[in-house]
């Protein structure tokens, strides 16, 4: 007995002596980028299948490069074009059609979270010539198939630039701030539909369908802009809050050789958030979509005389999810994905838009679609079959069959694909791998080389205090769901620690994924090695584990999850290594949303809660998110009130840290105000900062570290520092004798 207490002591004592060799993570560290990986900056394959470009940069010159390399070799084989004293350098690039020439990108600037203007030029790679397309900051622009034109958009108009005979049409006249969009999208498009381009050539440069929002009865939302000079500025933008105007929004068609503009009529399209070309240069794909974004449309519109017709149509009890997996194939057929068994799967469609087949089925999600080799009848796709957490490569036929896992590594991998589909590169991590790339025969899956595995981060974080990130489940309300949970390097079970439990719950998120890590994993790394226990759930809502689960909280956000979260805390207080009276929760946007209902409606679970830049009212944020799930608040009155913070301030009993940015364009700073406001007015003690024109990302400078720095003091003094309720106890007994 005495030798292996005397055992366990020896092992103990190596331990400690180990962790104290070890470095711990600081904050500087962190946000200073020490942890950064190694990637494959826009990577483009090109069309002859062999070869594929990589934007890559000399930090010893400062030269900007775009690179060519054999797939097979994976060596370099040339240079098409660097930046040099006549080429400014560039951050990004697009190739034409016909890989002729090349659009790059310089000094640019970010107009919101998609949305940039900037300097762009052709650079044409035969004859080494760089033309600037505008002497103007302009947006979106796109080469047509035969590379002899390029449309952009300047001051919300459509320009079309003709690069041999040097001259410029102006295809729109009515563009106006404030008022009519021409051919890029309004705020909330750009948000929530995910683009920005809102133009596409056809594909033999002859026609470009368009866009046109027209905001002006959209409400105007503006937001002061303190800067450095003795005067505020106010920055001003049509933003639609739930139930408000949005913009009227139609479809239009030009005609390069005419020089004419026509109307498409789509009918009762009240959004419009995609528009494709077919292989026919004649046919273009629209889908549309009503306002509770519950009945989606696929229209196919003649270009030669503008009628339309109707595909398909996707309808749901709660809402359709609008995607990018819409793929035509030679005979204008075509694939698209749907959730109509209760799983998204692929579905095969012929040119009148009737049901071919369902490609792919079973209890699990399809999460990308890559492509489809004709040639080889093989569909590329990612998804979690092989567990929600995780993501695979696979192929398989149009019909269905001769399914094939193509990625081995257990975690998230991702493949980019040859233009002929010979190759992928798969992008392959877990929680415990940073990225490597590797190149794949797509065929098969058989691995052919290791491009980049990002080794000299493994070495470096071997120096650090570092704890692995542990994958379970938990029962709760009926449901297993999947959680993480990082425990001190030195865990002792027979301790007790603080919990701090992270979460963002928004619908169809997902925030226990096996991958590498993000900024947050290094500080969870942090807090760790100062003595907590980290943990995550993904409770109902989320995403990835079929339709039901996902649309469950449908016209009551933050009522289940807000429940889940409680419970989780609950029962994971039932461990003894955690103490149940130090328990915090934290998120941001829709997490602050959520961690500021779990602390007051879960006051007797959670001690300590941290809001950065929350929504606390549905009513104050943006139609197309909200309504999807919300519908209007003059439809669901209740769903939007009984879930919103500000109107129970009184049941707040734990600490409280609210956090917002002036400048936050997505979720304003009217959420935190009207806490803030609510809290005084019930006198409940709390604290909260606001960061001076920052916006929803809250960065910029020493931003990030001063704001982790707060959230990390405030954790140790209301959570890891807090005294045991039966020691405050003994402290007031003392006080009142």
């Amino acid at each position: 007995m005495r030798k292996i207490y005397f055992l366990f002591i020896l092992s103990l004592l190596f331990t400690t002596i180990s962790l104290a060799q070890k470095k711990k993570i600081s904050l500087e560290e962190i946000w200073g980028g020490n942890f950064s990986t190694e990637g494959l900056d826009v990577l483009r394959s090109m069309k002859n299948g062999t070869q594929y470009t990589v934007l890559n940069f000399d930090r010893s010159t400062g030269t900007r490069s775009i690179d060519k390399y054999d797939y097979d070799t994976q060596q370099k084989v040339g240079t098409i074009v660097s930046s040099s004293d006549k080429i400014p350098p560039f951050s990004s690039y697009e190739f034409s059609a016909d890989e002729s020439k090349l659009i790059l990108a310089t000094e640019v600037e970010p107009i919101f979270r998609r949305s940039r203007l900037g300097v762009y030029y052709i650079y044409d790679i035969a004859n080494n010539s760089l033309t600037k397309i505008a002497e103007q900051k302009i947006q979106e622009p796109e080469l047509s198939s035969d590379g002899s034109k390029v449309a952009y958009v300047y001051d919300n108009n459509i320009y079309v630039h003709n690069l041999k005979t040097k001259t410029t049409k102006q295809v729109t006249a009515d563009g106006k701030k404030g008022s009519i969009i021409n051919g890029v999208t309004d705020w909330v498009y750009e948000e929530e539909f995910a683009f920005v381009q809102a133009y596409e050539w056809n594909s033999n440069g002859t026609k470009i369908a368009f866009l046109r929002f027209d905001e002006t009865n959209v409400p105007n939302f503006s937001m002061d802009v303190y800067g450095r000079d003795l005067y505020q500025t106010q920055n001003q933008f049509k933003y639609p809050k739930a139930g408000e105007d949005n913009a009227i929004v139609s479809l239009h068609m030009y005609d390069v050789a005419s020089d004419k503009v026509s109307n498409v009529n789509l009918g009762e399209a009240y959004y419009i958030p995609r528009i494709k070309w077919m292989n026919n240069p004649n046919y273009l794909s629209v889908q549309t979509i009503n306002r509770h974004q519950d009945h989606l449309k696929l229209h196919q519109v003649n270009a030669k005389d503008n009628s339309t017709s109707v595909l398909l149509e996707e309808k749901d009890d709660a809402y359709v999810d609008v995607t990018d997996n819409l793929t035509f194939l030679a005979d204008d057929s075509f694939i698209w994905t749907s959730e109509k068994d209760g799983y998204n799967h692929i579905y095969l469609h012929d040119e009148d838009g009737k049901l071919v087949n369902q490609i792919t089925k079973g209890p699990w999600e399809v999460t990308n679609y890559y492509g489809y080799d004709q040639k080889e009848d093989k569909i590329y796709f990612q998804s979690v079959e092989n567990g929600s957490i995780n993501r695979d490569v696979y192929s398989i036929s149009s019909s269905g069959k001769n399914k094939k896992r193509l990625t081995t590594g257990e975690g998230t991998n991702s493949g980019a694909f040859s233009a002929d589909y010979t190759y992928f590169i798969n992008t392959f991590s877990n929680a415990n791998t940073p990225y490597q790339y590797a190149l794949h025969k797509a065929i098969n899956g058989k691995k052919v080389k290791e491009i980049k595995n990002n080794t000299t981060l493994t070495s470096k974080l071997a120096e650090y205090e570092m704890s692995p990130k542990e994958f379970s489940t938990i029962s709760i309300n009926g449901n297993d769901l999947n959680m993480w949970m990082i425990k001190p390097a030195d865990f002792d079970e027979n301790k007790e620690y603080p919990l701090l439990m992270y979460q963002y719950s928004g619908p169809g998120s997902q925030s226990v994924a096996n991958r590498w890590n993000g900024a947050n994993d290094y500080w969870y790394q942090m807090l760790a090695s100062e003595g907590y226990i980290i943990a995550c759930v993904d409770g109902r809502g989320t995403g990835l584990k079929g339709r039901d689960f996902k649309k469950v909280t449908q016209l009551e956000l933050g009522k289940l999850e807000v429940e889940d979260q409680i419970a989780a805390a609950k029962k994971l207080s039932e461990l003894p290594y955690i103490d149940e009276d130090r328990t915090g929760i934290w998120g941001w946007s829709y997490g602050g949303f959520m961690s500021t209902n779990a602390l007051l409606k879960g006051s007797d679970t959670f001690e300590m809660a941290i809001a950065v830049a929350p929504v606390t009212s549905w009513r104050f944020y943006d139609t197309i998110y909200t309504e999807r799930y919300m519908q209007t608040p003059q439809e669901n009155a209740s769903g939007y009130d009984d879930n919103s913070p500000f109107n129970y301030p009184e049941l707040l009993k734990g600490d409280y840290l609210l956090v917002h940015g002036s400048g936050d364009d997505n979720v304003h700073v009217q959420n935190s105000m009207r806490m803030i406001e609510a809290l005084i007015q019930a006198d409940k003690d709390f604290e909260w900062a606001i960061y001076p024109d920052k916006n929803h990302g809250i960065y910029g400078g020493n931003t990030r570290n001063h704001l982790y720095k707060k959230m990390t003091e405030f954790a140790h003094k209301n959570l890891r520092d807090r005294p045991k309720k039966d020691e405050k106890a003994i402290k007031s007994e003392e006080i009142k004798g």
